[in-house]
């Protein structure tokens, strides 16, 4: 059975998948502020089981339904009519773009070296380094370069107004980490809400970086992390800035250490950062335009057939 042939079951009933989504969930959806009936046992199993399938997709490579999934799996423990026909309308978007497959090209990134600032931390955090993990092997090969986008939905979520974050890491070019998660944070600005995505940034990367010297493989200078907030991207770059909230304050000197360690620099790049895909649902037009960045290639050619 083709995949466009799917037929997905629902308490028993045959669902089938409408052939008119063009992206995963409508642009003004918010999971939050539905009031459908509430589904029974049978029903939850049903979700779960859908949740799963997705979780494991995204796993696969769909990181162009990451935000979605991410956005109902909240509601795994007592969802409603609607967001079960949510899940749905995000199969028949992947039954409707299902000939693509995720490119991981080995090639070197053009950096823009104009978008960051050369600065020393010295006098803030003294000689900081980089903490490399013990006895790792002796890199060889050629040295590989991280590239990350990261964003936020400042009070993303319409009723509690919890802030969702994005982060999107590429080794060379190609996409290696994708993460979009729903934060447990009210934050009173848009500066905050970017902070909290900014270390979780930092912490995949220092991960990253521990993994890749496990691996033995050299990595080419600190990653370049791209952000579209202006005050995040001032923030860590210039020493002499200071922060009065403390949880802000944590979060700033987190990542200003990592960049005076050489973990990290941070970069502006407003109008093409990737991460908005992973944060706030777009519309078709900018979704198209985003994912044209990702290397994704037509499967039937990526087949040779």
């Amino acid at each position: 059975m083709s995949s466009r042939q799917l037929e997905l079951r629902h308490d028993g009933e045959g669902k089938d998948l409408k052939t008119t989504a063009k992206q995963p969930l409508p642009t003004s959806y918010k999971p939050e502020t539905d009031v459908s009936q509430e589904l029974n046992g049978d029903g939850i199993s049903r979700y779960l089981q859908l949740i799963g399938m997705l979780r494991w997709a995204i796993e696969l490579g769909r990181i162009d339904i990451d935000l979605e999934v991410a956005m109902m799996a909240p509601y795994s423990a007592s969802p409603r009519v609607g967001h079960i026909e949510a899940l749905y309308n995000i199969f028949s978007y992947l039954m409707m773009h299902d000939e693509s497959a995720l490119a991981f090209d080995a090639t070197k990134p053009d950096i823009d070296e104009s978008a960051f600032q050369e600065v020393d931390w010295k006098d803030f955090y003294g000689e900081v380094e980089e903490e490399l993990p013990p006895k790792m092997p002796e890199p060889l090969g050629r040295p590989v370069t991280i590239s990350c986008f990261v964003d936020a939905n400042h009070a993303g979520n319409v009723v509690t107004r919890w802030l969702h974050s994005g982060v999107l890491i590429f080794l060379m070019n190609a996409p290696i980490i994708w993460f979009s998660k729903q934060q447990n944070t009210v934050e009173s600005s848009s500066f905050g809400s970017e902070s909290v995505a900014a270390r979780n940034a930092r912490d995949l990367i220092v991960s990253l970086r521990i993994k890749l010297r496990m691996f033995g493989c050299p990595i080419d200078g600190p990653a370049n992390v791209f952000c579209d907030n202006q005050g995040v991207v001032k923030n860590a770059s210039l020493p002499e800035s200071t922060l009065s909230k403390k949880h802000n304050a944590i979060n700033y000197h987190v990542v200003c250490e990592a960049a005076a360690a050489g973990i990290l620099r941070f970069g502006d790049d407003g109008k093409t950062n990737l991460a908005d895909l992973l944060t706030k649902i777009l519309p078709v037009p900018r979704r198209k335009l985003l994912l044209g960045s990702i290397p994704y290639q037509r499967m039937k050619k990526f087949l040779g057939v």
